[in-house]
């Protein structure tokens, strides 16, 4: 058996939470560019970023000769006992119930997604110090890009270049929605499926919400009156999050500064291709620079043409020319 190279081996992560991570170096020698990928419920680093990397694109040849300035990073989710699966221990980012009905027994995905938000802003906090913010790419496939999304909503550190999802859902999106609407988040499903067009990507105006009335005098100067803001403190507190800043409240969202790039087969019976479209639409009703694209006669998985897609997106949002 052909030993592995020192980029290929898994490395041991800066945190506890993550088995090890698979690290590719940019295939031009000089790293100017972090793309840190997360692989699906199930999966690992090993089986994932070797084929992800190796895949044709027309035009490009693979992910790795399209940037050649950067290095690919995947890490392994840590082994969690999945209650869907009768508690069987498996990789994945966070635990979650059926994906027909997202909001049931929404409980178990707080300590999966608190521990894997805090992984992973450390991996992306790592790179940004070595190849600056503008420069880091976070992503990922299926439930990686649940839990890249969730990530990417609790930054609080510099605007990183772009973020990619390919069959993926947003955690707790009802939930957020009714935040940005001002209902009572006790409010029935039913009320809640009444509005869900509002939401949906037909281009409607989403500068209607209106500011809450002032709140309590202890939050006096730092009010959250932004109804976007409020559904990312919902998410944060929801999973118990801590922030890293100081003020009460962050002055603005970083990811509304974050272009986004969202795929998704048509066919996937996994992941339906109806919670990627929701979560597309809420995040341009958060005023994200959302990319949207299906994918007719896809399943679950990406394909050469989604991933030509991705690389036409990052190339307007990234810089992948070759000078040493």
């Amino acid at each position: 058996m052909a030993s592995q190279s020192p980029s290929d081996r898994p490395k041991k992560p800066a945190s506890s939470h993550c088995p090890g991570v698979l690290v590719k170096g940019p295939v031009s020698g000089v790293h100017r560019q972090s793309f840190i990928i997360l692989h699906g419920r199930g999966s690992n680093a090993l089986t994932f970023g070797p084929v992800l990397l190796e895949t044709p694109i027309p035009g490009y040849g693979n992910l790795a000769s399209a940037f050649p300035n950067a290095k690919f990073i995947f890490p392994t989710a840590s082994k969690r006992r999945a209650g869907i699966y009768k508690r069987s221990l498996i990789n994945q980012w966070f635990d979650n119930w059926s994906l027909a009905t997202p909001e049931s027994y929404e409980e178990l995905q707080n300590d999966g997604l608190r521990e894997t938000s805090k992984y992973i802003h450390g991996l992306v906090k790592a790179e940004v110090e070595k190849v600056g913010a503008s420069n880091v790419v976070l992503g990922g496939l299926s439930q990686g890009c649940a839990a890249s999304l969730v990530s990417l909503l609790l930054w609080e550190g510099e605007t990183l270049a772009a973020g990619v999802g390919m069959c993926g859902w947003l955690p707790y999106r009802k939930k957020m929605e009714a935040v940005l609407r001002n209902q009572d988040l006790g409010a029935s499903s039913a009320d809640e499926d009444e509005d869900d067009d509002i939401f949906q990507r037909a281009g409607d105006d989403q500068n209607e919400q209106g500011e809450d009335a002032k709140g309590d005098k202890e939050q006096e100067s730092n009010e959250l009156t932004s109804p976007m803001i409020k559904a990312v403190g919902f998410l944060r507190d929801e999973i118990e999050f801590p922030r890293t800043t100081d003020a009460a409240a962050p002055a603005d969202l970083k990811l509304q500064n974050i272009p986004i790039f969202l795929g998704h087969g048509v066919l996937d019976e996994k992941v339906s291709i109806d919670l990627g479209r929701s979560a597309a639409g809420f995040l341009e009703a958060m005023e994200v620079d959302v990319q949207w694209k299906e994918y007719a006669s896809l399943g679950h998985w990406y394909s050469e043409d989604m991933l030509r897609d991705m690389v036409l997106f990052l190339e307007a949002h990234t810089d992948r020319k070759v000078d040493g």
